[in-house]
């Protein structure tokens, strides 16, 4: 069940970022109405006011898994934001929205009501690498302003298609004959709005995303995510951490060297660190994971001509 949480629930302070000893993945339970902000701006409170970031932005009306990254985690959010990542959703038919979602105002209209054979049909068409054309309510940048306000004020705009590629499309079923309920893997960039445009144009009809929800991000599960109401009841007490998933966790498919302590600390200080030791299954290249004999992590690097060259550092 989804749990709305109005933003005036939560009294945020307005203290500044101060160090906290949390860094890590909080896996949030976004609910319906909040924005991606607003989750990531009380997760920072609820952990001391941490540093913080989400990988990927879920629209107020999405509900499902917002990776959080708190303090040093942060400096992996463009990894994570990279990853594939798969929704459920469900698609109205018979109505088109100006945001191709229920936010929208109703544009066009439509008596089609495809059948569950009709769209199976049609759904290789939309597996691959495509091209779709993103909502003009999205944050798409066009001549230096967001899309989604030329729209609200107005204006017309043209926003180009880009590829992207969907893994795997599924109909999970159609609990009416107005709607029908879908699962798709994806890559980054990937529309879902857009997608059910597409789809509907496909079959003859219009409709609109009514019903959205992540329930993967890379290594990210929604069965391990926590809410906001559960997060809360740890509020002033000691527990908290539990919900903190290590650093490194969006790295498990990069290869892992080990170094000493005094060669993490010169890759920590931007050196350069000579190791002709070629690591196994490391090409020329690559980036790998330095990690002390403890397992904590230090950096990440490029593996180049008998070289470690630091990429991104780690201070916990």
């Amino acid at each position: 069940m989804n749990l709305h949480i109005p933003p005036h629930s939560f009294k945020l302070s307005s203290m500044k970022h101060i160090p906290t000893p949390y860094h890590g993945w909080v896996l949030l339970d976004k609910p319906l109405t909040l924005s991606s902000q607003q989750a990531v701006t009380k997760v920072s409170h609820l952990f001391g006011r941490a540093k913080a970031g989400h990988a990927g932005t879920l629209d107020p009306l999405a509900t499902g898994l917002l990776p959080i990254a708190l303090g040093e985690a942060t400096k992996l959010i463009s990894y994570i934001m990279d990853k594939d990542k798969t929704y459920e959703f469900t698609v109205t038919w018979g109505e088109e929205r100006a945001t191709d979602d229920a936010e929208g105002a109703v544009i066009k209209t439509c008596v089609v009501r495809p059948t569950q054979d009709q769209i199976l049909a049609i759904l290789p068409q939309f597996r691959g690498n495509i091209h779709q054309i993103p909502p003009i309510y999205s944050a798409i940048k066009v001549e230096g302003r967001r899309s989604y306000d030329l729209a609200r004020k107005g204006e017309e705009v043209s926003l180009k298609s880009r590829p992207v590629t969907i893994h795997t499309l599924t109909l999970l079923g159609a609990p009416s004959p107005s709607e029908a309920r879908f699962e798709v893997t994806c890559s980054k960039g990937t529309y879902v709005r857009s997608l059910a445009r597409d789809l509907a144009q496909a079959l003859g009809a219009v409709g609109y995303v009514s019903a959205l929800r992540r329930t993967k991000v890379g290594p990210f599960l929604e069965e391990n995510a926590v809410t906001l109401t559960k997060l809360l009841e740890f509020q002033g007490k000691s527990g908290i951490e539990e919900h903190v998933n290590p650093v490194d966790t969006v790295l498990d498919d990069i290869l892992v060297v080990t170094l000493t302590i005094e060669e993490m600390e010169r890759l920590r200080l931007g050196q350069r660190l000579p190791f002709l030791e070629v690591p196994v299954g490391v090409s020329m290249g690559d980036t790998v994971v330095c990690k002390d004999a403890n397992n904590q992590i230090g950096a990440m690097a490029l593996w180049k001509d008998g070289v470690l060259h630091p990429k991104r550092v780690f201070n916990f």
